[in-house]
């Protein structure tokens, strides 16, 4: 029987590769947003600027895209206002809540990581072909899905 080691390495679980897939992914993406002047964000900032919109968006819609605690998302939320990212605003739909809406430089900091996220996703659909990575995609999808369904 072997090791769980080997297990890990040879047959590792659905856990370990999706860990594995975002820290290669945060890595390159926060590096490569680093040598562009923001070099202030880390990766936990993601759960965050990842489902940002220009628009606005509200803390507990954060939450829930992000599957992060409210409070986990109010305290990245406090980081990146005072980073100078993002802004928050009366909700016109509901004077009482407000969005998060990015400012100027989040919006700058925005463009950036789609065109680095646009890149790295074309060069696995490069190596992959279209049609795998784009199946490839459709079924991580349903997976993450139904896992936080569960």
């Amino acid at each position: 029987m072997p090791s769980r080691a080997e297990r890990s390495r040879t047959n590792p679980d659905l856990g370990m590769l999706s860990g594995q897939l975002l820290f290669a992914v945060q890595r390159e993406l926060f590096g490569s947003l680093a040598e562009l002047g923001f070099d202030d964000l880390h990766p936990r900032h993601g759960a965050v600027l990842a489902y940002l919109d220009a628009a606005g968006v509200r803390a507990t819609e954060l939450s829930r895209l992000s599957g992060q605690h409210k409070q986990v998302i109010g305290t990245i939320v406090d980081e990146l206002e005072a980073l100078g990212y993002v802004e928050r605003a009366p909700d016109p739909a509901d004077r009482r809540a407000k969005l998060i809406r990015p400012t100027d430089r989040g919006q700058a900091q925005l463009a950036a990581a789609d065109k680095i996220m646009a890149a790295m996703q074309e060069r696995h659909a490069r190596r992959l072909g279209r049609e795998t990575y784009a199946a490839f995609k459709a079924a991580f999808l349903d997976v993450v899905e139904h896992q936080r369904r569960h």
